[in-house]
């Protein structure tokens, strides 16, 4: 038998896949179990899903899940915190070893989270306070998201000004950033809150422009809005333009998406700043945080992604036009080296 070109060709191509896959073993091998082999299933079950940060903040667990190699299911409950809660148990049912339970309500999750883990089941929780001992918290540092804000709030206007403020009272990050808003009007006597308003109806950011509609009405000597959720800036933002107040009113936010950004870049836009942690990071913490109590690892009970402050004028300055863009021109938006032990495969790496 002659040895052609062509099956020296194929021969060559048969050992760089058998030496890739001999590779991929290496790699899993190298991980504690149970990610040193396939077949690990995880559930991702979900409060809220509406708006873009909720699209990148799955996005993050997707990536970090397939990094990792495991089997991840997405439940979508779509605000209703009743089928939430039926959820955790479905994700039960369905034989996973780990649960990601992002956003919801306290009462409804609490008992339900713990039916999770009395089954066995590792569980993180994002943004919801399941007061358990037992599930890492994964948080955006939601205080230091609404204190960036507020200081830059206080370096552009002064500490004396009236405002209005969008907050819908028991969602865990609202009530954490909530905390610091208070905290601040007791530091700056003279902010005066003038309003209070808000809603998780969907769409949320039309449903609060229709409530902003009015509180601009009845109070034109408003001079800032905090709306620390970006589809309540949105919201907000919507029915400032349309009453032409864009040039006499600032709106401080947290969060940060690429539609946000074409939002503050616009010529005279009211959307002056935000703090925001990138949320496809924020999704990657969670999966990472999960995967280490499944390999026996403590992540610790409160997992912190830090926050960056995102000024209208750094966006213009620097030329930011996305996500994107974000990540390449502030690094520190980029990545989070939380939850990271050195078996983690990072989903960032290039």
């Amino acid at each position: 038998m002659s040895i052609t070109r062509r099956l020296l060709g194929k021969a060559a191509l048969g050992l760089a896949g058998a030496a890739l896959l001999m590779q991929g073993t290496a790699l899993a091998a190298d991980r504690p179990a149970p990610f040193d082999k396939p077949g690990v299933k995880i559930a991702l079950v979900r409060y809220l899903s509406t708006g873009d940060f909720f699209q990148a903040y799955l996005s993050g667990v997707e990536a970090q899940a397939k990094a990792l190699g495991v089997d991840l299911r997405v439940l979508d409950s779509r605000q209703d915190a009743a089928l939430q809660a039926d959820m955790v148990d479905q994700a039960i049912a369905l034989g996973v070893q780990g649960i990601i339970i992002q956003h919801g309500l306290t009462e409804s999750m609490k008992d339900a989270a713990q039916r999770a883990v009395d089954a066995g089941i590792k569980v993180v929780a994002f943004d919801v306070n399941v007061e358990n001992p037992k599930i890492p918290q994964i948080e955006q540092s939601d205080r230091d998201l609404a204190r960036l804000a507020l200081e830059q709030a206080v370096t552009d206007n002064g500490d004396s000004w009236k405002a209005g403020y969008v907050y819908v009272a028991g969602i865990a990050p609202l009530d954490r950033r909530n905390e610091t808003w208070v905290d601040v009007k007791k530091k700056h006597s003279g902010i005066s809150e003038v309003a209070m308003f808000g809603t998780l109806d969907n769409p949320i950011a039309n449903s609060v422009a229709n409530q902003a509609r009015s509180v601009l009405q009845a109070h034109p000597d408003i001079k800032v809005m905090f709306a620390p959720y970006d589809e309540f800036a949105k919201g907000v933002k919507i029915a400032v333009d349309e009453a032409g107040l864009n040039k006499g009113i600032k709106i401080y936010s947290a969060d940060i998406s690429t539609s946000d950004i074409a939002a503050m870049r616009e010529p005279d836009s009211a959307w002056a700043a935000t703090a925001a942690t990138n949320p496809a990071v924020v999704g990657q913490v969670s999966v990472r945080a999960l995967a280490q109590l499944l390999a026996g690892e403590d992540p610790g009970h409160n997992v912190i992604v830090p926050p960056t402050l995102i000024t209208q004028k750094e966006l213009v300055d620097k030329d930011i036009k996305n996500m994107e863009d974000l990540s390449a021109k502030l690094p520190q938006f980029a990545h989070a080296d939380v939850a990271m032990p050195a078996w983690m495969p990072n989903p960032n790496a290039k």
